[in-house]
C-alpha cells in the first residue's frame, strides 16, 4: 500500500492542488467581493455538474449497477459536493464555518490518502475518473479555504461546534439518500449490501469497516455497539448513525479548533486574557 501511495503521480496531484490554491489566492486577493464569490461558486457548481456527468465515464459508464448507485450522494464528500453550492450563499455564519472546517478536513484527508485512485482496477481506463476524484476533493478543500483567505467569510473559534453538529446532520442526509436508493430501485430493493459496512464508502454510518473505521471504535460507548433488546439482545451491532456521535464530537471538535487557531489565535488570546482579568477581579472583590 505504501508503494502504491508514494509515487510520482501522488506528489504531482498534491503539488498541483497546492499550487492551484496559491495561484487563485494571488489572482483574486485584489478583486472585488463579487468577482471572488463568482469564481469560488463556479468551482462548486462545476463540481456538482461533474458529479452527475461521471456516469458517462468508466467505471460508472460500463457497469449499470455502479452508475445507478454512485450517482447519488452516499458519503460525506459526495453529500458536501451536493450541498456546498447552496450553502455558499447562506447568510448564516455557522453554516459557512461548517463549510470551512468540514470541507478543509475532508478534502485534505482525501488528497493525502486518496483511497479511490490507489484501488483503481483499471488505472489507465479510469484516468478521467481519477482526475474527477482529485478535482472534487480539491474543490472541497480549496473553496472554503479561499473563502477565509480572501476574507469572503470570517470564521470564529466560538462556532467550532458547527462542525460536528453539521457533520452529524449531513450523515442523516446520507442515510436518507441510501434508503431512498434502495426503496426506489436504484439498488436492489432492501439489498443487504446497502448495510454491508465493507461494501462501499458510506462514511461508516452503518458501522466501522475492517480498515480505517476501526480507528473510531474506541471513542464509541459500548451501549451503541450492542443490540439492547429483543431476540438478539447483547450481540454486537453498531447502531446506525448513533455510534458516530461521540467519535465525531471527540475527533472533529479539536481538529476544528486547531484550524481556527491559524486565523483566530489573536482573538482567542485576547479572550483568554479578558477572562483571566475578569476572574481575577471577581476573586479580588470577593476577598
Amino acid at each position: 500500500m505504501i508503494i502504491k501511495l508514494f509515487n510520482v503521480w501522488y506528489f504531482f496531484w498534491l503539488i498541483l492542488s497546492a499550487g492551484a490554491i496559491v495561484g487563485l489566492y494571488f489572482a483574486l486577493r485584489n478583486k472585488s467581493d463579487k468577482t471572488k464569490n463568482t469564481v469560488l461558486f463556479s468551482f462548486l457548481a462545476l463540481g456538482l455538474l461533474l458529479h452527475f456527468l461521471k456516469v458517462f465515464i468508466p467505471p460508472y459508464s460500463v457497469k449499470e449497477s455502479v452508475k445507478l448507485s454512485e450517482s447519488w450522494f452516499v458519503n460525506i464528500c459526495g453529500a458536501n459536493i451536493a450541498l456546498f453550492p447552496f450553502l455558499f450563499f447562506s447568510k448564516n455564519k455557522g453554516v459557512k464555518d461548517y463549510m470551512f472546517y468540514i470541507g478543509v478536513i475532508s478534502g485534505f484527508l482525501a488528497l493525502i490518502y486518496p483511497v479511490e485512485p490507489i484501488e483503481k482496477v483499471d488505472k489507465i481506463g479510469e484516468t478521467l475518473d481519477t482526475i474527477r476524484f482529485y478535482y472534487h476533493h480539491w474543490m472541497l478543500l480549496a473553496v472554503p479555504l479561499l473563502m477565509v483567505l480572501l476574507k469572503v467569510h470570517t470564521i470564529s473559534y466560538k462556532r467550532i461546534f458547527c462542525a460536528p453538529t453539521g457533520l452529524l446532520a449531513l450523515m442523516l442526509f446520507i442515510i436518507i439518500n441510501q434508503v431512498l436508493q434502495s426503496e426506489l430501485g436504484f439498488i436492489p430493493l432492501r439489498n443487504s449490501d446497502m448495510f454491508n459496512i465493507n461494501w462501499r464508502n458510506n462514511s461508516f454510518i452503518w458501522g466501522p469497516d475492517d480498515g480505517i473505521g476501526k480507528l473510531f471504535t474506541p471513542f464509541c460507548p459500548d451501549f451503541f455497539k450492542t443490540i439492547p433488546v429483543g431476540e438478539f439482545a447483547g450481540q454486537e451491532k453498531y447502531w446506525p448513525w448513533f455510534w458516530m456521535i461521540f467519535p465525531v464530537f471527540i475527533l472533529v471538535t479539536p481538529l476544528s479548533f486547531a484550524l481556527s487557531m491559524i486565523f483566530e489565535h489573536k482573538n482567542f488570546a485576547n479572550d483568554v486574557k479578558a477572562f483571566y482579568k475578569c476572574m481575577r477581579s471577581y476573586v479580588y472583590k470577593k476577598n
